[in-house]
């Protein structure tokens, strides 16, 4: 098996969330400023324990280094985790809490929303910080939702490495999403105006029943979408996803999607390339929410963001073609030109 190159791990910094009264209960962790303040945005999310929340923060905030640097965005990488209360609790007051221990870190870690979070509880948190992005748009200026450029950026992926991998029109494709949430949606909308066939899979039925009546989208059942016959698959839901099984029943031969950290270990890359599978490294296909974050905080127009998003294309299709041409999984591509970046002076973003 092509094993994964181990990844830089510079130490971790971890900042511990905790206010009884608002109900807040997490964790930022903070796992590069190489390029400047650590950005990545809040999940808030139903965690059995603090030990799952941490774990998740941890790779969450690796994976913001890989992907800034990647986007060649003046920016470090971290992220926040809140877990969410099991009972009734007041969404503003926590929200604010969060802002308040935001504010305490001085602009080390920029935050913004992710699966979980919405533009009102980043209204919130801007209550007492000023390190946070994803409010609602100014005119002419970026801000507000960034799910829309995150899916922009990866329908930009997948038309790149389609073309790279037969040189076919979407039109002739089918694919199959895992996830159809805010990102998830915006993608099946691109690529059925692109005429693909869909095939969805959700764990909210009603989802799936939007899909369906809106794009004629088959839908299946989440343990089943892997082995349903496509081209492609395009996972959006949660990370791990990509582990022996699902990679063994696999029928697609491209895999590119939204989610975060997909495959479940770093073996996972070697076995999708003995496999024949093209696998898009998913931070470098998912970055135009982190995209449209930065403009934000750089006080930069929404144009800004799509000529930058718009880039996501061309820099897929030079990972795989040097992929390609030394054997090699794309992903240990993508890191190895990452950490470069990570090593070089950072200019503003072009």
């Amino acid at each position: 098996m092509v094993a994964r190159a181990s990844r830089m791990t510079p130490p971790m910094e971890y900042v511990r969330l905790y206010d009884e009264a608002a109900g807040l209960d997490g964790v930022i962790a903070i796992h590069s400023t190489a390029r400047g303040p650590a950005a990545g945005g809040c999940r808030f999310w139903t965690y059995p324990d603090e030990s799952a929340a941490m774990s998740d923060a941890v790779r969450l905030a690796e994976g913001m280094s890989y992907k800034n640097a990647m986007a060649e965005l003046p920016f470090g990488g971290g992220k926040a985790v809140l877990r969410r209360p099991a009972s009734a609790f007041d969404r503003a007051a926590l929200f604010e809490a969060f802002g308040e221990a935001v504010e305490r870190l001085e602009g080390r870690y920029v935050t913004a929303e992710d699966v979980g979070t919405s533009v009102a509880d980043m209204e919130a948190v801007a209550r007492h910080t000023s390190h946070v992005a994803g409010r609602t748009a100014l005119p002419g200026r970026a801000g507000g939702d960034p799910s829309p450029w995150t899916a922009l950026g990866v329908f930009e992926a997948i038309r790149a490495a389609v073309a790279f991998q037969s040189g076919s029109a979407l039109s002739s494709m089918t694919v199959s999403v895992l996830g159809i949430g805010n990102v998830g949606a915006h993608l099946c909308d691109m690529l059925a105006e692109a005429g693909a066939e869909l095939v969805v899979a959700d764990i909210d039925p009603a989802r799936c029943a939007r899909m369906a009546e809106r794009h004629g989208a088959r839908v299946v059942a989440v343990h089943e979408i892997a082995a349903t016959p496509a081209d492609i698959f395009a996972p959006c839901a949660l990370g791990g996803v990509l582990d022996a099984a699902t990679i063994g029943a696999l029928s697609a031969r491209l895999v590119c999607g939204a989610a975060n950290n997909q495959l479940a270990s770093e073996d996972m890359a070697g076995l999708l390339l003995e496999r024949g599978v093209t696998y898009v490294p998913d931070y470098v296909a998912n970055a135009g929410g982190i995209i449209n974050v930065a403009a934000e905080y750089l006080h930069e127009s929404a144009d800004d963001v799509h000529q930058r998003v718009v880039k996501i294309g061309p820099r897929v299709a030079a990972v795989l073609d040097e992929a390609a041409r030394e054997k090699l999984a794309p992903s240990v591509v993508a890191d190895r030109t990452a950490e470069r970046l990570m090593q070089e002076p950072v200019s503003e973003p072009a």
